[in-house]
C-alpha cells in the first residue's frame, strides 16, 4: 500500500494540508477504504523528531488551533502559539482533523467508491478507530513519539486514547474536561442532540445532500448542547428574565405569537452560527464517537487499563462544569499510575471554561508539564 502525503514537507504554518492513510477497519465492523485526514501544522520539527505536540479539537472544532500565516484566530491561542505554553517557537505542533468530521478529512459529505456522498452509509467511527487513523499520519510526517498530546472535552477522550492504545508514542498527555469514559447522563444528552437532527423534515435517513439541509434540527441539537456546555450562574448572571429587545414574551394573542427571552435569542444565535459551518451528519458521526467514548472496553478494569500508559499526565476540569463534572476527572487522576494532581479552572461558565480560560494554567503547563 503506497501512503502518500499531498503537500510539501515544508512546514507552513496554520495551513490546511491533506494525507491519504489507505483503508480503515473500524472497530464496530465498518471499513472506509482511502481515509484522507486533514491536518494543520506549526514550528518546526528538530532533527531528531523529538519535539512534537499534538493537539486534539473538540466535538465541532477544527484544525485551526492558532494563527499561523494567515491573520485567521485561533480557537486556543491561550494556550498554542509564539510564546504561549505549547510555544510554536519550540515545539512542531499538529492538529488533526477526526475522522467523520467536515473540516477537510474523511467524513460523511465525502464521495463514497461510487462517488456519491457516504451519507446514510458512513460506518461508525469509535475515538479508538480515530487514533489508528493518526498514528498513521504520524507515520507519515516520521513522529515515532509525541513529545505531549493534549486536548479537552472530546480533545482530551482522544489524547487519553492516544496514551493507552499507543503508550510507547506519547511522553506527556493532558486530558482536560473529561472524564475515563461517557457516563449514561451524557450519552443521553447527545442522544437527543442525534435525534433532533434525524427528526429534521429534510434529514432524508442522512441522504439529503443536493437537497435542503436539516439546519433545524442541527440547530435545535446545537442548542442543547449548548446549555450544557454553559453554566446555570452563568446563564442566570447574563440574561436572568430578561426579554430580548423589542420582543415581549409575556404578550401575545397567541403562543406562535409570543417575543423571546434574550437567553432563547442567545441559543438561537449558537444555533445559526453552527449551521453555517458544520455539516448536520458529521455532527451525528462525531457525537457517537464520543458516546463510544469508554478508556477501559476490552481492557479491563480502569486501574488495569491506565496501568497501560507510560506517559507523565496533565488532568484538569472546571469547576463549574456540570456536563463532565470535576469528580470525573478526580476519579481518572486517583486511577492515574503516580500520584496525579487535578488543576481546576475556576470560571463561572461552566464546560466551556477549558477553552475560554486555560491561560490560568499555563503555569502550571510551563513548570510541571511541558519541560
Amino acid at each position: 500500500m503506497t501512503i502518500t502525503v499531498s503537500r510539501t514537507a515544508v512546514p507552513e504554518n496554520g495551513v490546511l494540508r491533506y494525507a491519504t492513510i489507505g483503508g480503515l477497519s473500524l472497530e464496530a465492523g465498518g471499513y472506509l477504504p482511502d481515509v484522507t485526514l486533514a491536518y494543520e501544522t506549526w514550528g518546526t520539527l528538530n532533527d531528531d523528531r523529538s519535539n512534537a505536540v499534538l493537539v486534539e479539537h473538540a466535538l465541532t472544532g477544527s484544525t485551526h488551533v492558532t494563527r499561523g500565516d494567515s491573520d485567521e484566530p485561533g480557537w486556543w491561542e491561550q494556550l498554542a502559539g509564539p510564546g504561549a505554553p505549547v510555544d510554536t517557537d519550540r515545539f512542531f505542533v499538529v492538529s488533526i482533523n477526526i475522522v467523520g468530521g467536515c473540516y477537510g478529512s474523511t467524513g460523511p459529505s465525502s464521495p463514497a467508491p461510487d462517488g456519491r456522498p457516504w451519507g446514510s452509509r458512513f460506518p461508525l467511527v469509535t475515538l479508538r478507530d480515530s487514533t489508528v487513523a493518526e498514528a498513521r499520519l504520524a507515520d507519515q510526517l516520521g513522529i515515532q513519539s509525541w513529545f505531549a498530546v493534549l486536548g479537552g472535552s472530546m480533545g482530551g477522550a482522544r489524547a487519553l486514547e492516544w496514551a493507552v492504545t499507543y503508550p510507547e508514542r506519547v511522553r506527556r498527555c493532558a486530558v482536560i474536561s473529561i472524564g475515563a469514559a461517557s457516563t449514561a447522563e451524557q450519552i443521553a444528552f447527545a442522544q437527543a442532540q442525534t435525534l433532533a437532527i434525524r427528526q429534521d423534515a429534510n434529514f432524508n435517513d442522512g441522504d439529503y445532500y443536493g437537497g435542503p439541509f436539516p439546519e433545524d434540527g442541527l440547530a435545535l441539537a446545537r442548542r442543547i448542547a449548548h446549555i450544557t456546555y454553559r453554566s446555570a450562574q452563568e446563564f442566570d448572571g447574563r440574561f436572568g428574565r430578561s426579554a430580548q429587545p423589542t420582543e415581549t414574551p409575556l404578550q401575545a394573542g397567541s403562543l406562535a405569537d409570543r417575543g423571546r427571552y434574550q437567553v432563547e435569542s442567545y441559543l438561537d444565535h449558537q444555533g445559526t452560527k453552527l449551521v453555517r459551518r458544520f455539516d448536520a451528519n458529521s455532527y451525528i458521526a462525531i457525537t457517537e464517537a464520543l458516546m463510544s467514548h469508554d478508556v477501559c472496553r476490552g481492557r479491563g478494569s480502569l486501574d488495569e487499563t491506565l496501568g497501560r500508559a507510560t506517559a507523565r499526565f496533565f488532568v484538569a476540569a472546571v469547576d463549574s462544569d456540570r456536563l463532565y463534572f470535576p469528580s470525573q476527572s478526580h476519579e481518572l487522576a486517583a486511577a492515574l499510575p503516580g500520584d496525579v494532581d487535578v488543576h481546576l479552572i475556576e470560571a463561572p461558565i461552566g464546560h466551556d471554561g477549558f477553552l475560554t480560560e486555560i491561560g490560568q494554567l499555563g503555569g502550571q503547563l510551563r513548570k510541571t508539564f511541558l519541560v
